[in-house]
């Protein structure tokens, strides 16, 4: 197995971090400085940033109700991460703006991370949204048709007037902030956006800043669906 998808496989980092680390000197194999492409076989001993990569560590999927103001990176100040406190490393899967709330997934296996993150799987995520003016019959239409941004057009997706300024809307692709780029491309203004399901995931009665174990049969169901 490549060094990268294997630090990946054990919950170490994403394939990214690790390509990064390769580049840096900061994995080793079997005492060796490893490099782009390295394989890594049974009984090889590695090191991520000096420390020994044990064995896989249990696997860890939660679902969190992500508060406005709470960043995923990481790397910045009142990150997703220090707001959890899981006994466990984790990370998120996909982003949700500081601005907005709701659904998201964290875990400690990079290849569930993969399968469900990536745009080319187009699983779907559903969000609830107020703006600030009336909804017109021709912006939920061109909701729906794609709308420029970013120099591309959206895909199509399923937009539904839920109120005089509110809307649900289901998309398959991951552009950052999309939502908000689209709704400003046409004129109107986000004031809230709360992310509600991720696939078959639903965010269901969390409340602001508390998380759920995902098992049992809505495991089950998703990995089905990623199969």
């Amino acid at each position: 197995m490549r060094i990268n998808k294997y630090l990946s496989s054990m919950g170490v980092c994403s394939r990214r971090d690790a390509d990064k680390a390769l580049v840096n000197g900061d994995i080793t194999i079997n005492g060796n400085v490893a490099s782009l492409g390295d394989q890594v076989n049974e009984g090889d001993v590695v090191t991520y940033k000096g420390n020994v990569v044990e064995d896989k560590p249990d696997y860890v999927l939660i679902a969190y109700n992500k508060p406005v103001g709470v960043v995923c990176s990481t790397k910045e100040k009142d990150n997703i991460i220090d707001a959890i406190n899981y006994p466990v490393r984790i990370y998120p899967i996909g982003r949700l703006d500081k601005d907005s709330e709701g659904l998201i997934l964290l875990t400690n296996q990079g290849e569930f991370h993969n399968l469900i993150s990536h745009a080319r799987y187009e699983h779907e995520k559903e969000y609830e949204v107020i703006v600030d003016k009336t909804i017109t019959s021709d912006f939920i239409e061109n909701m729906r048709s794609g709308v420029r941004i970013l120099d591309k057009v959206t895909k199509p997706c399923k937009v539904k007037k839920t109120s005089k300024n509110s809307f649900n809307i289901i998309l398959t692709e991951g552009i950052n902030r999309q939502i908000r780029r689209m709704c400003d491309a046409l004129g109107y203004r986000v004031r809230s956006l709360k992310r509600v399901r991720v696939m078959n995931i639903t965010l269901g009665d969390l409340k602001p800043g508390e998380y759920k174990d995902i098992k049992g049969d809505e495991l089950e169901k998703l990995k089905s669906m990623l199969m």
